[in-house]
């Protein structure tokens, strides 16, 4: 793991709306997500598949949200 200082190479402004708004995607992806998995008739209507796909999409979320907000902190501390 190679740590290069990033304070006056990039627009921190720039990025932290461009990561505010990645993580807003992301969150509405995990939103719909758990709204379809939440749902009865779409749970035991669906084909096991598709049921598989909406919960891999929400662990991806869940993922993304967490690295996002990650980079989102330290890019704070930075700025």
């Amino acid at each position: 793991r190679i740590l290069v200082p990033m304070a006056g190479l990039i627009d921190v402004a720039a990025e932290l709306e461009r990561l505010t708004k990645a993580l807003a995607k992301s969150r509405l992806d995990l939103e719909r997500a758990a709204a379809k998995l939440a749902n009865r008739q779409f749970a035991d209507n669906a084909p096991p598949a598709v049921v598989d796909k909406e919960r891999a999409k929400a662990q991806a979320a869940e993922q993304e949200i967490s690295q996002l907000s990650s980079q989102l902190a330290r890019l704070q501390r930075i700025g």
